[in-house]
Order: structure tokens, then sequence, then C-alpha cells
């Protein structure tokens, strides 16, 4: 059977994929955010997946206000690299998989979760960050990504947005799913977005170093509470779009020691950092054990 043996969290900060992207990795503002990184590149390599099923949500490209699914996943072959506005980043297309993709939408909606099914779509910064800052810089043309990737976008943009609990019981849903696929697959699931932050109003440039690492703490040790977290908690300690966090508790929640109703998932990596861009940068890499 399929199994998911480790999650990621991180941040999918929009200027961290330019920063990348215009070869400046190496100045110093960016070198502290991108040294956090250099554990998770090498951990990659040596536990590559076959499959990484990526939460993330969308910022109006493949859906825009006319039409905001709470939940989707994509089951495409591929999936295109999104212009948002300057061009699509110059990074490798993302292949799907769509056996797997499919089998955990007939599954998850059996579980009584409402998912929207998507046969195409392009994928955006939300996506493609993460995968650059764990495989790397990759040449468009050249390179590939490690393996296939699962695109899973939730409406953290627009109210009303799922609670984190909803997104905790949602990632359970997903380990049933992932563990009944007939198929030898090891399985990384990746929770992104966030951390605190605020991009308007008189609270724009809010940080909470303090918000940020408690729910870290959190989020390894005692999940149920992160979950339990409601969301004016989000919008006032963390800022209007600290509500991405909703996004890390899907990962967590298909965690193995959850489904055992133990805390034993393994924290291999942790990192935070401020500022990058107007946001905070946390990171996490969690195994089963």
């Amino acid at each position: 059977m399929a199994r998911i043996t480790a999650s990621v969290y991180t941040s999918h900060v929009p200027a961290i994929g330019a920063a990348l992207d215009l070869g400046k990795s190496d100045e110093p503002y960016w070198q502290p955010v991108f040294k956090g990184y250099e554990f998770s590149k090498q951990w990659m390599k040596d536990n590559q997946p076959d499959v990484i099923f990526l939460v993330y949500n969308d910022h109006a490209t493949a859906f825009s206000l006319d039409m905001i699914p709470t939940f989707a996943i994509g089951t495409a072959a591929e999936f295109a690299i999104a212009d948002e506005g300057w061009g699509p980043r110059p990074v490798p297309k993302v292949i799907g998989h769509p056996a797997l993709a499919s089998h955990i939408a007939q599954s998850v909606i059996q579980q009584d979760f409402d998912l929207t099914i998507v046969n195409k779509m392009d994928v955006d910064h939300g996506l493609t960050v993460p995968l650059s800052l764990m495989c790397g810089v990759k040449d468009p043309v050249k390179d590939a990504w490690p393996c296939p990737v699962i695109p899973f976008a939730v409406n953290v943009v627009q109210y009303p947005v799922p609670s984190g609990q909803r997104c905790f019981n949602l990632g359970k849903a997903i380990a049933k799913a992932v563990e009944s696929f007939d198929e030898d697959l090891n399985v990384h699931i990746w929770g992104t977005g966030g951390m605190s932050h605020q991009l308007q109003g008189p609270r724009a440039g809010l940080i909470n170093k303090e918000f940020d690492n408690a729910f870290l703490d959190q989020l390894i040790a005692n999940p149920a509470d992160a979950a339990a977290i409601p969301h004016i908690d989000y919008v006032r300690e963390a800022g209007s779009e600290g509500i991405e966090l909703v996004m890390w508790l899907i990962a967590r929640g298909a965690m193995k020691d959850i489904a055992n109703h133990t805390v034993s998932a393994r924290a291999r990596h942790r990192f935070y950092h401020v500022p990058a861009s107007n946001t905070a940068v946390g990171h996490l890499i969690l195994e089963n054990t």
C-alpha cells in the first residue's frame, strides 16, 4: 500500500521565488533565508518521495473571485506554471499523478469531505516556491522536479475559509485515502503558506514571532490544540494572511501519530526567520516514526 512517511511545512513567499529566479540568493538580505533550507535540500535528496501531495493556496490565477472552491484537488497529468502578471516563473512544469489523485478524491469524498476535482489548472508561486526551496533551482528546459506532485488548493483568500479543525480532520481523511491505494508508494505531504503577515490596512507589515513559534511548538507536540485555534486568533495575532496556517494543519493531520492517537512524529528540522519581504518565514520537517 502507499504510505505517508513525512510532512514538510514552509512559507511560500513570492519574493523568495523572485530572489532565486534573479540570482539574488547570495545577497546579504537573502542569505539567512536560504541557509535555513540547506539541510532540507539534502534531506530531500536522501529521502526522495515517489509523490508529493502539496497543500497550498491559489493567488487568483487558477481561480478568480468568480469561483472559489474551498478544497480543490488537481487530477491532471501535468500542470503549467502560471503567469502571475510578470510571466511564468522559469521553473519546470509540474507532473501530476492522476491515479493517486483520483483515488484520493474518491476516498475523501466518500468520507464526507467535499472536494472540487480540477482536471486542468496552472499552478502559481504558492506551489512552485516550496518546490524550489526544497529541491533547489531547476532549469525549466533541462531539468524536472524530482517526483510527481498532486496540487491541493485551499481557499484562504476569500471568507468564509475552512476552520483549522476542518483542515486537521481532512488531513486524517487524506492519510486514510493514501493508505488504501493499492500501490507501493512513498508519499510526502506538504503544508505551505504563512506564517504571520498582513499585506494591507493599518497593520500592514505585522509579524508576530511569539505566535509563530508557539504555533510551531504546538504543531510538533500538541497538534490537537493547534487545530482548535479559532479564526479570530489567527487574524488578531498573526495578521489577515496568517490564516494560511490552517493549511499546515492538513499536513499535520495526515501524519501517522495522529491516526494512532499518540504524538510521536519526529522533528528533523525547524527554521524560523524574519523578515523575507514583509513576512515571517517558518519551516519544519516531520517524519513518521
